[in-house]
């Protein structure tokens, strides 16, 4: 267990806030999002859970991304993070679902070069997604997905409209 980063803990302070709730799509973090979400006390009020879909199949059989789209690009696309944030948002009743997918590397993966990722979040006022292509090691490609992907959901949530009691 390890102190959480202050961007984490302010992040599930404002769901908090706002009595907005989160669920995680991960593929190449493999639950790196939500063990990141889960070392903020407290979190259990926003945090409804997340999905590990590592295998492309997965993607399509639990979160509901299209199999054609799968089929013609491969896991590695912007529309499949989309899907795949709103596929776990809907599934698991958050308001706001979060998505990773990429290549962690060392090789490449349909054709996607090491360190090509999306990161998604999709809520209450529409989908966001980056492309991202991050340098370094396996480990450096996993956390900066983490990282850009709750960066990711911060912008979103200073977008979005606050709910009124």
């Amino acid at each position: 267990m390890s102190t959480p980063p202050p961007a984490v803990t302010s992040l599930v302070h404002a769901l908090l806030g706002r009595g907005e709730t989160v669920a995680a799509a991960e593929s190449l973090t493999g639950g790196a999002v939500a063990s990141a979400l889960v070392e903020v006390p407290g979190v259990s009020a926003v945090l409804r859970g997340a999905v590990v879909a590592y295998a492309t199949d997965l993607k399509h059989a639990l979160l509901g991304v299209d199999a054609d789209l799968l089929a013609r690009e491969g896991a590695v696309h912007a529309d499949v993070a989309t899907q795949m944030a709103d596929g776990v948002r809907v599934r698991l009743g958050a308001t706001w679902g979060l998505a990773t997918t990429g290549v962690a590397g060392p090789d490449p993966q349909d054709g996607r070069p090491p360190g090509r990722v999306f990161v998604a979040v999709t809520g209450p006022d529409g989908s966001f997604v980056e492309r991202l292509d991050l340098p370094g090691d396996r480990e450096q490609v996993r956390a900066g997905s983490v990282d850009a992907v709750l960066a990711l959901l911060r912008r979103a949530l200073e977008a979005s409209v606050q709910p009124t009691a």
